[in-house]
């Protein structure tokens, strides 16, 4: 039910039509969690409630990864002037811990708490970086968000930027996902060398060409590195 809302269910006919529930059972739940505050009523219809909002602040401070990565990205974000990203792996998709809007440019879309696919942003490439036997079936499932975005050629392409992308600990979104947006992200190990994040840079095609991509490589690289090694990383 919730999730339902999220996803634009704003009446019981719609939230019926989202759950498969029945009208009846559907229409008790909805009560239910406007009580407990989980949803709200307005003119507009239901809405995500105050108690959504206050668990969501207490599972990102139970997650040390954003309090770690701040200072990191408060410090890309004061250097470079773009949009500066945080986001982990959450099922199939990128979830968007943190984001610093870039002084220049168009506004990103992104936002906190916003999905992304994986095989289609820079940062969820970088989260993919381990996980090479799920290249093939995320890439062929995935669609670019914005249907102009570039579609990265075909999966023998796409196997090979992502096998370039291990052996530099970096990745590339080239307009992958929206048209004239680009980005470059790496990602962020804990103590155990597992990858549990990636950071990215953004900016629009003119503050962010080629030339500049490719120097951004160790600059975005080092800021994941230091995350990595605030979490107890040790590069072997």
């Amino acid at each position: 039910m919730v999730r339902a809302v999220a996803d634009g269910a704003t009446d019981l006919r719609a939230l019926v039509e989202r759950t498969g529930l029945g009208r009846s059972t559907a229409h008790r739940l909805a009560q239910l969690l406007v009580r407990e505050g989980y949803l709200r009523t307005g003119r507009d219809g239901y809405a995500l409630g105050p108690t959504l909002i206050e668990l969501g602040f207490q599972a990102l401070h139970g997650n040390p990864l954003p309090v770690v990565a701040r200072p990191v990205l408060e410090e890309l974000s004061e250097q470079l002037q773009d949009t500066v990203h945080l986001a982990v792996r959450d099922g199939a998709s990128v979830l968007y811990l943190d984001k610093l809007p870039g002084s220049r440019g168009a506004e990103m879309r992104s936002r906190i708490g916003h999905r992304m696919p994986l095989t289609r942003t820079g940062v969820g490439m970088a989260l993919l970086l381990d996980s090479p036997q799920e290249w093939e079936p995320l890439y062929e499932a995935e669609t670019p968000v914005e249907p102009g975005a570039a579609r990265g050629g075909d999966i023998d392409a796409f196997t090979a930027r992502m096998r370039e992308y291990v052996d530099s600990q970096v990745a590339m979104d080239t307009e992958d996902n929206e048209p004239g947006i680009r980005c470059v992200a790496a990602p962020i190990r804990d103590a155990a060398g597992d990858l549990v994040g990636a950071i990215s840079v953004s900016a629009t095609r003119p503050y962010m060409p080629a030339a500049r991509m490719r120097g951004l490589v160790k600059v975005v690289g080092r800021s994941a590195q230091g995350i990595s090694a605030a979490l107890g990383h040790r590069a072997s």
